[in-house]
């Protein structure tokens, strides 16, 4: 399996609309602190319609029975997220299965559930999350390829425009970005530029 090299994560079905139709081929939607259930599926509906218009692929974050529901592409899944997913399920309704990883034992704990890519981070320092890991630096992304082998490695955490180049060329197959993009003065920009210099 192949991943498009740019990777955006947004948390709104708002956020898929503005940036989808500009070219991006990979999306995921993470929104967290939401309990109400149909807003949710509202929102996981109006990110598939558009990405199903678009050619994109959708990864939902963490609310796997609401992406098999509404038949999404790919579930994301935190190290805390995987003991709680029935992982047969998401296999029998077809769904593609990512996983995050930290560090060497929960490298462990992704491989042992079969994803179908596995994503590392953080990179850099970053602003978007508040995690206890320290930054995993480049030389890491080198070493996780290795051990990953054919799966596809996404690489996470303060991975601007500028650096993009030096982590593809580590070993990355795919670089997630959130502030780079969504905390630019111009997304819409920002978004073009990645993906012209990714798909070169």
């Amino acid at each position: 399996m192949k991943l498009d090299p740019f990777y955006p994560i947004v948390d709104s079905s708002t956020w898929v609309a503005r940036l989808v139709p500009l070219g991006v081929k990979l999306l995921q939607l993470r929104i967290k602190d939401v309990e109400d259930e149909n807003m949710l599926r509202q929102e996981i509906s109006a990110a598939r319609k558009v990405c199903e218009k678009h050619g994109c692929q959708l990864i939902i974050n963490d609310h796997w029975q609401l992406a098999i529901d509404e038949a999404c592409d790919f579930v994301h899944l935190g190290q805390e997220d995987l003991e709680g997913a029935d992982l047969d399920a998401i296999r029998r309704a077809g769904l593609r299965l990512g996983v995050s990883t930290h560090d060497g034992d929960e490298l462990e704990t992704a491989l042992s559930a079969d994803p179908d890519y596995i994503a590392l981070g953080p990179v850099f320092p970053t602003s978007s999350k508040s995690l206890k890991w320290e930054p995993q630096g480049v030389a890491k992304v080198t070493g996780w390829k290795r051990q990953v082998g054919g799966l596809p490695l996404v690489a996470i955490g303060g991975i601007t425009l500028e650096r993009a180049g030096e982590v593809l060329q580590s070993g990355a197959d795919s670089i997630a970005v959130i502030s780079d993009v969504m905390r630019n003065p111009d997304p819409e920009q920002r978004t073009r530029d990645w993906i012209g210099q990714t798909r070169r």
